[in-house]
């Protein structure tokens, strides 16, 4: 029994309400230096590997002992800081230790409703939802800028990158969790080339759970049910496919949607970078690009690497997941004019912008002059989807044809599909102008 001044007896509760009435603010410094005895600590008791990928009652073990180890530090420190306290920054070095720290809050199972994250180099986050086009910012999440750092650095050691002023642009990927199968991609820039620069500016784009079903293309308006239905017969029937829109429009989700209609004995080869179409069947194989591993010899291996490669495994359909240049254009060009089937998205806001672009990167990667390029496309390519946003939401604007004769030396495009732009968006309405065209298969080889 302790007593006060006055000779009053004291027991374990009063003891408990003076540790309360001690208590006090704890400020970022003291904070900082209870985080870093902590972490050091929990690097000291678990296995690196523990950390990096722990079982759910290694979870459970670390995070029960960081519990214990904030509050012993904090009182190591002579401060008494509260219950709230300690269970908030428990759970913030539960996170730094075995997750992506501030990051975790924002990825599934805390967050799944949405497809982009981006971080300011200002330190600014902003999130954007599903079925939106529009930013959000969260004013309630400042992560510090060693805390960016230590989450960037995370996803990019196991990766062997890094982010420095020699070389301050980086391209990674987000691993695949059992929360979140389907990862990401990580686009980071140095503070040296991305101003004000209190820390690197980041863009992460989370990629679907699980397949892109069609329905959820129609629950979602980009088109109607008729529309689809004429697309399901094109795949079916091996169509040679260019989905074309701008940025965010959703090419990709409307390309792994269309995938669930390829038949089943299918085999199919899919050159992406990174890997985004999740396509639900054992036939499929993957090739991913990979840039050149600086400081070494090690050559990049280009997305029309991956598709001169393909061509050898006798695939029965080829998905690109982007052209973003000339070089794997013309492959995949090449090998759809020979007969192989296909499918492709390209970044353009209109047809003829596609062609343009198309044309222009051809001649500038390639070598491939412009009449060229034009007879090279409308061979290669049956049918163009393109989708724009209107009034905030994705919508197919128009399903055409591709003639396979120029005319006056260029492209024809023979509508079947229009979105009609008189109609309020709030009741789109697409009307029917043309049907498909049979398919022309190639009788030579280049």
């Amino acid at each position: 029994m302790f007593t006060d001044g006055n000779g009053n007896g004291k027991g374990l509760a009063s003891l408990y309400d003076l540790g309360q009435s001690t208590s006090r603010p704890v400020d970022d410094a003291l904070r900082e230096v209870v985080a870093n005895e902590v972490i050091d600590q929990i690097n000291r008791e678990f296995p690196v590997e523990t950390l990096r990928s722990p079982s759910d009652s290694d979870r459970q073990r670390i995070q029960e002992r960081i519990n214990a180890l904030v509050g012993v530090s904090f009182r190591r420190n002579n401060t008494y800081s509260g219950y709230q306290t300690d269970s908030a920054l428990a759970a913030e070095l539960g996170r730094r230790l075995m997750g992506l720290g501030f990051l975790d809050l924002l990825l599934p199972p805390s967050r799944t409703d949405l497809s982009e994250i981006c971080i300011y180099s200002s330190g600014l986050v902003q999130v954007m939802k599903k079925n939106s086009v529009r930013w959000e910012t969260l004013p309630e999440l400042k992560p510090d800028p060693g805390e960016i750092n230590r989450v960037l650095d995370r996803i990019l050691g196991p990766q062997n990158k890094s982010l420095n002023e020699a070389n301050p642009t980086v391209n990674a990927k987000l691993p695949a969790t059992p929360h979140n199968p389907g990862g990401g991609r990580v686009k980071a820039l140095h503070p040296v080339i991305a101003p004000p620069g209190r820390n690197p500016s980041i863009n992460i784009r989370l990629f679907e759970q699980k397949p892109v079903l069609p329905e959820w293309i129609l629950d979602r308006g980009m088109m109607s049910a008729e529309m689809m239905d004429l697309l399901q017969r094109a795949i079916e029937q091996g169509y040679r496919m260019l989905i074309t829109g701008g940025t965010r429009t959703g090419k990709t989700t409307l390309l792994s949607a269309l995938c669930n209609f390829l038949p089943s004995a299918w085999r199919i080869v899919k050159i992406e970078d990174p890997e985004e179409i999740w396509i639900d069947r054992p036939t499929v194989q993957t090739i991913e690009a990979r840039p050149a591993a600086l400081g070494t010899e090690i050559e990049p291996y280009t997305l029309a690497n991956g598709v001169d490669d393909a061509l050898r495994m006798s695939p029965d359909y080829l998905i690109l997941g982007e052209v973003r240049d000339g070089h794997a254009g013309l492959s995949l060009f090449r090998a759809m004019m020979t007969g192989h089937s296909g499918a492709c998205t390209f970044h353009a806001d209109n047809p003829r912008e596609a062609v343009r672009r198309l044309t222009t990167v051809l001649g500038a990667d390639a070598g491939v002059s412009p009449s060229d390029a034009l007879q090279l496309i409308a061979e290669a390519i049956d049918l163009l989807v393109q989708i724009g946003i209107r009034e905030e939401v994705r919508r197919v604007t128009v399903i055409a044809n591709v003639a396979k004769e120029l005319k006056n030396g260029d492209i024809r495009f023979e509508p079947i599909y229009r979105l009609d732009d008189q109609l309020p968006e709030s009741q789109p309405s697409w009307v029917k102008v043309g049907d498909l065209r049979p398919r022309i298969l190639a009788e030579t080889s280049l």
